[in-house]
């Protein structure tokens, strides 16, 4: 079925439930009114719908191919690209002095929401940029700034991250990539890197490398990683890609999906790179572009699920088959209704809690305030913990409203289930987000997440008293929250961060299910008698009670898990 872009939703979620009102009032965003944000969902949902999601099969049934040393990109891609690029979508949030929009993330993570619908290969190519531009913004020499910002905002250049080595996966400190100061500043780089989206292609002029590597001498571990910008094809005197540097695609991956991202084994041998931010501070550096994809990520999970969402219930609502008493087609069954339903309510969920660490990010980015960046930073690895986890789910789901069809590939609803099966594993597996989430960003003691408590029973208690009819999935609300509130409390109080990390992917879902009742009740209270207050009955009555499970999971220690030994695993 043809996608179709949900500006309006995106629209009421901005007006009601994550405050991007806020947003538009600090001095640093007066540009983003309503009617600007309209005319941008607009045109961007015009061009996912028209240029991108046309690309998702071919992508798919061809993909890109290394011929000669030189990657070829899925038919049409290049085009798709063009379409991202002359419509100045790589850089919506970037600086306006080299040439970005300047407009909030909450308005970014919006258009990257439709684009992943659309063509997820594709639109890992616009997400690994702007992720380089917000590393190179913030770390980056003005100089550097000026020569790699404008390309990589315009889209005349890509650029990537290069983290993974064979040896070295999350566990970054293990990276064996080195890098040689030479007499004019710059640095040879050599090593391999493995599991780069976008590596190389044909869709632009250059692509620029972001690598960790370690200088001879530097600590080990993480402290003694530096960051390096490391362009396929060296600048010239003007600028412009000029000669080779000294590196190269030594194969593609073959994947499980995403089979239209060129997903690159790369080698570097003494490749010519700039040093980004100071020695052995790599990491610091990295993370700004991984704490941006990280939420892209978790986006590109959201917009996955609208995308099955949507063909599942086109699916479900031409397919005749059986009767009900209240229609001919199997979206009038009550196990399909409910599949149905369950997937509209978890988007709506996962889509506000992105939207919510967007606004976070925008809010802290305009006023500099402590409490935004603390709220950012905790909403983050839920954003993109459960953001990924509805995508698998509801791609899952999807294929099974569309029965026997759904495991045959011409109804493409088991791509989307390949596409996304990864964005649970890259820029930080969901686990290494719960721990992330349970120690360093509870290493305050708990006091954000008690402050996003407070906030959803003081919205709870305001429910109760001004809309009656909506009382009892207040109460559900405002009880949950209560229970969320007595299980931070025993996780802040546990000394062995064991124990916490036992628990920590059930205590992150349980988190997730809390802020998604949350925001389904503020859509409630702005359509009391309305759908919204419909979908908000439904999650709250069925899908919320799963945080109880989840909590008791999350307190129960480490003890069981180590129960075992692994001689008695493998028995």
């Amino acid at each position: 079925m043809p996608y179709r872009a949900p500006v309006s939703e995106f629209e009421f979620i901005f007006k009601n439930v994550v405050g991007f009102d806020k947003v538009a009032q600090t001095k640093r965003f007066a540009d983003a009114s309503a009617d600007t944000v309209t005319a941008i969902l607009t045109e961007a949902g015009k061009m996912s719908e028209d240029i991108i999601a046309p690309l998702q099969r071919p992508g798919d049934l061809h993909p890109a191919r290394l011929e000669n040393g030189v990657v070829r990109t899925s038919p049409g891609f290049a085009e798709g690209w063009k379409a991202i690029a002359e419509g100045g979508w790589v850089g919506i949030a970037g600086d306006p002095e080299y040439g970005g929009m300047g407009l909030p993330m909450a308005l970014a993570t919006a258009v990257n929401d439709m684009m992943s619908s659309a063509c997820l290969s594709l639109q890992l190519a616009p997400l690994m940029s702007q992720g380089q531009v917000e590393a190179l913004e913030h770390h980056a020499s003005d100089e550097i700034k000026a020569l790699y910002l404008p390309k990589l905002m315009s889209g005349e250049w890509t650029g990537t991250m290069n983290l993974t080595e064979p040896q070295a996966g999350s566990d970054v400190g293990a990276l064996s990539t080195k890098a040689e100061a030479q007499e004019d500043g710059t640095y040879k780089i050599t090593g391999q890197k493995i599991y780069i989206s976008w590596g190389d292609h044909d869709v632009a002029e250059n692509v620029c490398h972001l690598v960790l590597a370690r200088i001879p001498g530097a600590p080990e571990g993480t402290k003694g990683i530096s960051l390096f910008l490391v362009p396929k094809r060296l600048p010239d005197e003007n600028g412009n890609a000029g000669v080779a540097n000294s590196l190269k695609v030594v194969s593609l991956e073959h994947k499980m999906g995403l089979h239209g991202s060129p997903t690159a084994v790369m080698q570097y041998d003494g490749a010519k790179g700039w040093m980004i931010g100071p020695e052995n501070g790599g990491m610091a550096a990295m993370f700004t572009m991984m704490n941006n994809a990280r939420l892209g990520v978790g986006t590109q999970g959201v917009g996955v699920a609208e995308g099955a969402y949507q063909n599942a219930l086109q699916y479900a609502l031409d397919r005749k088959q059986g009767r009900s008493y209240h229609g001919y087609t199997i979206a009038a069954h009550a196990d399909v209704r409910r599949m149905l339903t369950s997937m509209k309510a978890d988007v709506f969920a996962a889509r506000s809690i992105a939207l919510a660490c967007a606004v976070a990010i925008d809010m802290e980015t305009a006023t500099g305030d402590a409490d935004w960046r603390a709220r950012a930073a905790f909403l983050t690895p839920i954003a993109k913990a459960f953001g990924t986890d509805v995508g698998n789910e509801v791609a899952n789901t999807g294929i099974q409203v569309h029965g026997g069809m759904g495991f045959i590939e011409e109804t493409g609803a088991a791509q989307y289930a390949r596409d996304v099966r990864v964005t649970t594993i890259y820029e930080g597996t969901n686990g290494i987000q719960a721990m992330d989430l349970v120690a360093r960003k509870m290493s305050d003691g708990g006091e954000m997440a008690t402050r996003l408590l407070d906030e959803i029973e003081a919205q709870a208690e305001t429910v109760r008293s001004q809309a009656p009819d909506l009382a009892d999935l207040a109460e559900g609300v405002w009880q949950a929250s209560e229970s969320m509130r007595e299980a931070t409390e025993w996780l802040v109080a546990q000394e062995d961060v064991t124990d916490r990390f036992a628990g920590a992917v059930p205590y992150l879902r349980a988190f997730a299910r809390v802020l998604g009742a949350h925001f389904h009740l503020a859509a409630a209270l702005a359509d009391p008698s309305g759908p919204r207050a419909a979908l908000a009955r439904f999650y709250i009555t069925r899908l919320l009670p799963e945080h109880t499970a989840l909590l008791t999971h999350a307190q129960a220690g480490s003890a069981d898990l180590y129960a075992l030994s692994l001689d008695d695993l493998a028995a």
